[in-house]
């Protein structure tokens, strides 16, 4: 039996089944054949054979067949067979068989057998299948099967053909280029067949064409470049080094 919150608004709580379960906020263990959903809240255990779902927030242990989403912010373990997203926050553990994504940031285990998207920050183990990217910072061990990239990249990132930012801190692991911005910085290691600094350099490159504008490190390659350096500097074979 539903009950009122401070609000007028009906609660339903306990065990649910049916094709549909649906309600204001929804609280307890969901099953529904169909889906599961709320206009406002959902917490506890929901099972959608096809989604699961809420207008709000959605916290607890949430499989959806198909899908699984929050217009605000999803917290716990969130599966979906193509997607998990939220229009605010994603935190935890956060399965998409296709994708997940959130607005704003993702916390967690975040993995997309396409791709992986946050609109601020992502943080934690991030891996998606083509892509991993987010509109803020990504910090932590971020894996994309074509590439991986923020303004601000922080920790281990690996993308099978690029890895790129503005500000990139850690160990940088690319088959093609690994790639900074315009005035931008790479401090740490810097692994690809190209490696590709507009700004400074500060660390390790290692790569079959290393190229920065600023050097405060070494360069390891068969052709190393430092625009900003002397004549005879600028282009060197196989290392190059300066503090």
């Amino acid at each position: 039996m539903p009950k009122k919150d401070d609000n007028k608004e009906a609660i339903y709580e306990g065990l649910s089944l049916g094709t549909l379960s649906m309600g204001g906020h929804l609280r307890g263990v969901q099953i529904g054949l169909l889906g599961v959903g709320a206009e406002k809240s959902l917490t506890g255990i929901s099972i959608g054979v096809i989604g699961v779902g809420s207008g709000g927030d959605v916290t607890g242990v949430n499989i959806g067949g198909i899908g699984a989403g929050a217009g605000g912010n999803m917290t716990g373990l969130n599966i979906g067979l193509f997607g998990v997203g939220a229009g605010e926050s994603l935190k935890w553990i956060n399965i998409g068989g296709l994708g997940a994504g959130a607005g704003e940031d993702m916390k967690g285990l975040n993995f997309g057998g396409l791709g992986v998207g946050a609109g601020g920050d992502m943080i934690g183990i991030n891996i998606g299948g083509l892509g991993v990217g987010a509109g803020d910072r990504l910090v932590g061990i971020s894996i994309g099967g074509l590439g991986a990239g923020a303004p601000d990249v922080q920790g281990l990132t690996i993308g099978g053909l690029g890895v790129g930012g503005k500000t990139m801190k850690g160990v940088h692991l690319a088959l093609g280029t690994v790639k900074v911005e315009d005035d931008g910085q790479m401090v740490g290691v810097a692994v690809s067949a190209f490696n590709y600094i507009k700004g400074t350099q500060t660390g390790l490159a290692l790569g079959i064409v290393n190229y920065a504008y600023r050097l405060k490190g070494v360069q390891i390659g068969l052709i190393n470049i430092v625009r900003e350096s002397p004549g005879h500097m600028k282009v060197l074979p196989i290392i190059n080094i300066n503090f």
